[in-house]
């Protein structure tokens, strides 16, 4: 079956940085989009940045634009997001998501998903 295990989540002050990566196994990954979401306590889950398989097209929410960078090795089936300038308010647990097709950013859409890694953000 599938599986996707996140790491390089951990606490971190502001203006920080950390890597996090996904790994993905269990099928053939061809064609498929991967992506990053996020989901703070009290709040709903939201998008924050995905790749299509090519690695040619990424998309970013508003709130991590120029902050954040998404990119994924597909010979490791893996997606990785880097995250510089951090906030607290990017604190949350954070996801990753595959599906086949375009990276899309209702979470409804997406096929898989991992258990999470927590950033933390101290102020």
């Amino acid at each position: 079956q599938v599986q996707l295990v996140e790491s390089g989540g951990g606490l971190v002050q502001a203006g920080g940085s950390l890597r996090l990566s996904c790994a993905a196994s269990g099928r053939t990954f061809s064609n498929y989009a991967m992506a990053w979401f996020r989901q703070a306590p009290g709040k709903e889950r939201e998008f924050v940045a995905g790749i299509n398989w090519s690695g040619g097209s990424a998309y970013y929410a508003e709130y991590v634009k120029g902050r954040f960078t998404v990119s994924r090795a597909n010979a490791k089936n893996t997606v990785y997001l880097q995250m510089n300038s951090l906030r607290p308010e990017d604190t949350a647990v954070y996801y990753c998501a595959v599906r086949a097709g375009a990276s899309v950013v209702e979470p409804t859409r997406w096929d898989y998903w991992g258990q999470g890694t927590q950033v933390t953000v101290s102020s």
